[in-house]
Parts: structure tokens; C-alpha cells; sequence
């Protein structure tokens, strides 16, 4: 056979070459699923326990939420309550110190100077009588609780001492008129109620338990 010869039997056909792999045959397909004829595939454990943390989640915040707006409002409720309270309770002490002292003005006991005769007040003095400074000043002393003035007689020299002490009348009831009998009236100071002396001024405030003291006085 000459080298410019062909082969037999193919004669004028020429060779093919060998199929080659298609390029999508090497890459995976996608297959789309029909959600009206594919079956849902069951979540895994993992997945269920996750849903249900989830759940549970926004349960536990939705119940905290609720709790912490019912505190908030009893909170609030609790406080004007207890303003309300607040304010209600001042104003009824308030009232019941100012009819206090209205009660005590009109019920005071009035504290005078009166002779002492054998521990029971005699008559009313002069209220100087009763007043430390004066009597000292005026050759007279304090022992006790009493004042006691030196007695000048008429006719010159010295006749001994006039005892006087505080006395106090009843609840409400006026001092007697100076060299009037001291009658009702005692030389024990009461306590717990309000004092006044014959110019008026409050020597010591009864009332709620609280006393206060000016001046000088005698037992």
C-alpha cells in the first residue's frame, strides 16, 4: 500500500473525534420541590428544642413585662395612698393642736400672789410679793418656795414677816381681786395644763403632753 493510500472501507470519511463530558453533567442539579404535592420533611430534635426555647423565651418576657406593669402601678397606687394618708393625718393633728388650744385658752389656770395661812392660800396680794428680785430687794428672803416681806409697824420697828406663795385657781376661773379671799384656789401647781399669770402671759403650755415655763413661780 502507498502511503497516500487510505484505508478501506471508510474511505473519504474522516475521523471523529471522541465525545467530550458535558460541562452540566459535573455540576449538581437543583430540584425545586411543589409545596401543594411534597411532603414537609419532620424537624429534627435539635430544631424542636429550639422552638421551644424560643417559645418559652418570649413567654417568660411577656410574663415579666406584665409583672413588672402591675408592680409599677400597685407602686404608684401604694403612693397616693400613703400622700393621701400623709395629708389626711396632718390635717387631723393640725385640727385636733388648734382645738387643743383653743380648749386650753379657755380652761387656764391662773397663778396670783396670795397670803399663806397654815398651807391654804388667805387672800390675794400685791404679785410683786411673790417675785424673788423684789423681796430680796425689799429686806425680805425665798425659802422654799415661799416669799417672806418684813412687817413694819405703824409706829416704827419691825414686826416680824408676811409669808406668801403662788396660788393657782381652778380650771377657767379668774384670779380674785387684790385683798379678796383666795377661795377655790389651791398653792399646788397643776400639771399638764396650761398657766397664765394675772397680765395674761403664758407662763406655762399644757397640751399634748408639752409644757413650757417662763418666769418665776412657787411650787
Amino acid at each position: 500500500m502507498a502511503d497516500d493510500e487510505q484505508p478501506q472501507g471508510n474511505a473519504g470519511t474522516p475521523a471523529q473525534p471522541p465525545p467530550q463530558p458535558s460541562e452540566e453533567a459535573g455540576r449538581g442539579r437543583i430540584r425545586y420541590q411543589d409545596a401543594e404535592h411534597t411532603t414537609p420533611r419532620e424537624p429534627t430534635l435539635a430544631e424542636q428544642r429550639a422552638r421551644i426555647a424560643a417559645e418559652k423565651r418570649r413567654e417568660d418576657q411577656h410574663r415579666a413585662g406584665l409583672e413588672a406593669a402591675e408592680a409599677k402601678t400597685k407602686k404608684r397606687r401604694r403612693l397616693m395612698i400613703g400622700g393621701g394618708a400623709t395629708v389626711g393625718v396632718v390635717a387631723l393633728v393640725a385640727a385636733m393642736y388648734t382645738a387643743s388650744e383653743v380648749s386650753n385658752e379657755a380652761n387656764a389656770t391662773q397663778e396670783y400672789c396670795a397670803t399663806d395661812q397654815s398651807g391654804q392660800p388667805g387672800n390675794r396680794d400685791q404679785d410683786q410679793y411673790c417675785d424673788e428680785n423684789y423681796v430680796n430687794s425689799h429686806g425680805g428672803y425665798v425659802s422654799g418656795g415661799m416669799f417672806f416681806m418684813p412687817i413694819f409697824l405703824p409706829t416704827g420697828g419691825f414686826g416680824g414677816y408676811n409669808s406668801y406663795r403662788y396660788a393657782y385657781t381652778p380650771s377657767g376661773v379668774s384670779a380674785p381681786p387684790i385683798g379678796s379671799p383666795a377661795s377655790g384656789s389651791s398653792f399646788t401647781k397643776p400639771s399638764g395644763s396650761t398657766i397664765k399669770d394675772t397680765s395674761g402671759k403664758t407662763i406655762q403650755r399644757g397640751g399634748f403632753g408639752i409644757s413650757s415655763k417662763s418666769g418665776s413661780s412657787g411650787s
